[in-house]
């Protein structure tokens, strides 16, 4: 028997957002008693909470997202465990190395960096991130899926334009997918050689650099 794990962060008004993102809200735009149903009027960015980055994230002459094919985002997933890294370190190839072999086109990485547990928190932006000869290790296995429990694969404590890991491994024609949240029973699977398979359906955003997602693990 397989077991599903959700691995996304809730939405609601005043959730963290990478510094500059737009704000979330949430408010009632109908109610039931008043007007026969309930609808929720919403406000949020298009990387909001738990997302997937399109290559056009961080180049307009890159696919948007409804350009990409569906098998980037679901998947047979590897997780490289890197829990009890410092504040704001930097994940390099030797964190990896037993990563690394196993991954190819169509696997997906899972980048466990176990700083969910500092969601909602100032802490939550010093998190580790890839360094560029990781992100280049990776796309040299033929891996195009990166997934984290983090706000970026890059440092957010010096958050700017430069988005060095980003633009190798959406330069390969990569996905991205940030802030998954609740990976230790995933990371503990891949380590008993349990199968994990990861899905990471973004809405079907027009011409978007990326889009909020229902993360979810099938373990077994």
């Amino acid at each position: 028997m397989s077991t599903l794990v959700d691995l996304s962060v809730p939405v609601f008004t005043g959730m963290p957002v990478y510094p500059g993102d737009p704000e979330v809200s949430m408010a009632p735009a109908l109610r039931a008693a008043d007007d026969g149903v309930n609808v929720l009027r919403l406000h949020l960015g298009s990387q909001s909470g738990t997302h997937v980055d399109a290559p056009y994230h961080v180049d307009d002459t890159w696919p948007t997202l409804e350009g990409l094919p569906l098998d980037l985002f679901t998947g047979p997933a590897v997780v490289a465990d890197v829990r009890g890294l410092e504040p704001a370190a930097a994940i390099t190839p030797d964190h990896l190395a037993a990563a690394l072999p196993r991954l190819g086109p169509g696997v997906i990485l899972v980048l466990c960096t176990g700083w969910a547990a500092h969601w909602e928190t100032d802490r939550y932006a010093a998190h580790p991130w890839l360094t560029t000869e990781a992100a280049q290790a990776v796309v040299d296995t033929g891996t195009r899926t990166v997934a984290v429990d983090a706000l970026s694969v890059d440092p957010s404590l010096e958050a700017g334009t430069a988005l060095p890991a980003h633009r190798i491994l959406c330069g390969a024609g990569a996905v991205i997918a940030e802030n998954l949240t609740n990976l230790g029973p995933v990371a503990e699977a891949d380590a008993a050689g349990v199968p994990v398979e990861l899905s990471l359906f973004p809405l079907r955003l027009t011409a978007s650099d990326g889009a909020p997602v229902r993360a979810v693990a099938r373990l077994g």
